[in-house]
C-alpha cells in the first residue's frame, strides 16, 4: 500500500479550508486511514472546522477499543460533529462552521467508506467509478429527474451542500463496503477538483504509471489550470493486495 495527499489553496481563495490525512500503516484497531474534508464558514470557521474534524478523528480512532471499520468510522463522525458543534456554541467567531468528511480503510481486497457532503472518493481503473454520492442540493435534483447530470458544473448553486459535519444535531453519514481488484486506484478529493476537472482526465492522470506523489502534484496542476476557483485536497491510494 502506497498513498500521497496534498492540499492548495487554488487561484483565487485567501484561506486553504481543505484538510486531508493519509497513512498506510496500522493506527489504533485500523490497518491504515485516509480522509478528505472540505471546510465551510467564515475566513477561519471553515479551516478551523476541516483541520479539527481530522486531528479529532485520527486522536479517536488511536483510542478506539472497536474493531470494526465500519463501528469505527460511525462512531467517530458522531463524536466529531458533537465536538465541532460544541466549540461552535462557545466561540462566536467559529459559528456556522461545518466541514464535509470522506474518510477510508482498506482491509485485504476490501474498502471500508464514510462520507458526508460533496467530498467524493473515487476508485479508478478502465473506468471513474464514484463511489460516494453528494450531499447536495444539485444531486438531490439530479435523483428526482429536476436537473440534467451533465448540466451540474454549471448549475449556479453547486456548491450548497445539503449534509455537513457541524452543521446539526446528528451528523448522518453514508456507508460503502467496496471489492478492490488490484490494478486499481483510489482518489479521495474535495470539490476544488471535481468542479474544475472531469472524471475522464481525472482517470487519465490517476491511471498514469507514476508515483503517487507526482499523481497529486499533476491533478492540482490541472485544476488550476482550469481555474482553480476553490481549494483543492486529494489524497491517492495505490494497493497491492498480494502484500505479505
Amino acid at each position: 500500500m502506497i498513498s500521497y495527499g496534498k492540499t492548495d489553496i487554488g487561484m483565487t481563495r485567501s484561506v486553504n479550508q481543505d484538510s486531508i490525512f493519509f497513512l498506510d500503516n496500522s493506527i489504533g484497531n485500523l490497518p491504515n486511514l485516509y480522509i478528505v474534508a472540505d471546510g465551510m464558514g467564515g475566513h477561519r470557521a471553515g479551516d478551523y472546522a476541516s483541520a479539527h474534524a481530522v486531528s479529532w478523528f485520527v486522536e479517536y480512532v488511536k483510542e478506539c477499543q472497536y474493531k470494526n471499520p465500519i463501528t469505527i468510522l460511525k462512531t467517530g463522525i458522531a463524536k466529531i460533529n458533537d465536538m465541532l458543534l460544541k466549540q461552535a456554541s462557545e466561540n462566536s467567531e467559529l459559528k456556522g462552521m461545518g466541514t464535509t468528511f470522506v474518510a477510508a480503510v482498506l482491509l485485504e481486497d476490501k474498502m471500508y467508506v464514510a462520507n458526508i457532503g460533496d467530498s467524493r472518493l473515487y476508485v479508478m481503473g478502465e473506468e471513474a467509478k464514484q463511489i460516494t454520492l453528494d450531499h447536495s442540493l444539485v444531486e438531490e435534483l439530479i435523483r428526482t429527474g429536476q436537473l440534467d447530470r451533465r448540466k451540474v458544473r454549471f448549475h449556479p448553486e453547486k456548491n450548497i451542500i445539503t449534509r455537513a459535519l457541524g452543521t446539526g444535531n446528528e451528523a448522518v453519514p453514508d456507508f460503502f463496503e467496496i471489492v478492490l481488484q488490484e490494478s486499481e486506484k483510489v482518489l479521495l478529493c474535495s470539490d476544488g477538483l471535481t468542479n474544475m476537472v472531469e472524471d475522464d482526465e481525472i482517470r487519465d492522470i490517476v491511471m498514469q504509471k507514476e508515483f503517487v506523489n507526482k499523481i497529486c502534484d499533476q491533478l492540482i496542476e490541472r485544476a488550476n489550470y482550469y481555474g482553480g476557483k476553490d481549494n483543492i485536497g486529494v489524497v491517492v491510494v495505490e494497493q497491492t493486495l498480494n502484500e505479505v
